[in-house]
């Protein structure tokens, strides 16, 4: 079973007075990588918060927010009134200056500048609400880990139709392997009989050209793809957490694949290897959002 590093998770935990959201979203990276946006009121609850969501998560580069919305009909906050006098009187002065008209609409424009807003210290925050805020960070981790599954069910669909694929493609290979072996033979003698008065000992060339040809015998090369193309599969309906090795086992059916290449001599198995290239390069860069 394969998980996704890819995923996002959404909760929200209504109370009486607020209403606490949680975003996380994650992407593939090669180790946990957690960037949080929490509110100053919960700053004391952050690190308690970061070591949970990484256990959970394990890998990947996520981004967790928690927006706090406040359903009062009183508010904390107030104008900083002697900070926008001397923001409007610095503005008049650069008009002046520059020779530029005066703004129509002083109030959107003040209002947008930093600190014109103070917002008075809040009470401490009770228990209730950290039980909120802990509610509804498991429940966006959950939400995230359902996302992670279900991407990692397409994922294993996607690497079944190419790992098919490049089995059907060395299956092509065989046809070719009689003729290869026979060009490469009448390509030594007939470069034999071009070079004049040159007498050789044909039971010592049949022997250097046996030598020669079991160099190109590719039985290993294709042997040893098939197992890993096996062990990929096993690896992959096995735990999850198997990013890293689908990885290394990716790697290892590329060497294959490459020695396949530089051993075929023929022009057809040539381009059928550079087609399980293709296969296998798909096969690579998904399985970097592997968990």
């Amino acid at each position: 079973m394969l998980l996704s590093m890819t995923g996002f998770g959404k909760a929200v935990v209504q109370l009486p007075n607020q209403k606490i959201t949680v975003e996380i979203k994650s992407l593939n990276s090669k180790q946990m990588d957690l960037a949080t946006r929490i509110p100053a009121a919960y700053r004391e609850k952050e690190l308690e918060l970061r070591n949970h969501v990484a256990r959970r998560l394990e890998r990947g580069k996520a981004d967790m927010n928690v927006y706090v919305e406040s359903q009062c009909t009183e508010t904390n906050a107030a104008l900083n009134i002697p900070m926008i006098a001397s923001y409007k009187q610095q503005i008049e002065q650069l008009g002046q200056t520059l020779g530029l008209p005066s703004p129509d609409d002083w109030y959107s424009l003040l209002l947008r500048l930093p600190d014109t807003i103070r917002q008075e210290s809040t009470a401490t925050v009770d228990e209730t609400e950290i039980a909120a805020l802990l509610k509804a960070t498991d429940e966006a981790v959950d939400e995230l880990m359902n996302f992670r599954r279900q991407e990692g069910i397409k994922l294993e669909e996607f690497f079944a139709k190419r790992i098919a694929r490049i089995r059907d493609l060395l299956a092509e290979i065989p046809q070719w392997e009689n003729e290869r072996i026979e060009k490469i033979r009448s390509r030594i003698e007939d470069g034999l009989a071009k070079i004049p008065a040159v007498d050789h000992d044909k039971s010592r060339l049949e022997q250097e050209m046996i030598f020669y040809i079991e160099k190109l015998d590719i039985n290993e090369e294709k042997q040893r793809l098939t197992q890993h193309m096996n062990y990929f599969i096993e690896t992959m309906e096995g735990a999850p957490g198997q990013g890293k090795k689908l990885g290394f086992i990716s790697q290892e059916m590329g060497r294959e694949i490459n020695t396949l290449g530089s051993k075929s001599n023929h022009a057809e198995m040539q381009k059928t290897v550079v087609r399980m290239k293709d296969e296998l390069e798909q096969i690579k860069e998904q399985v970097l959002n592997v968990m």
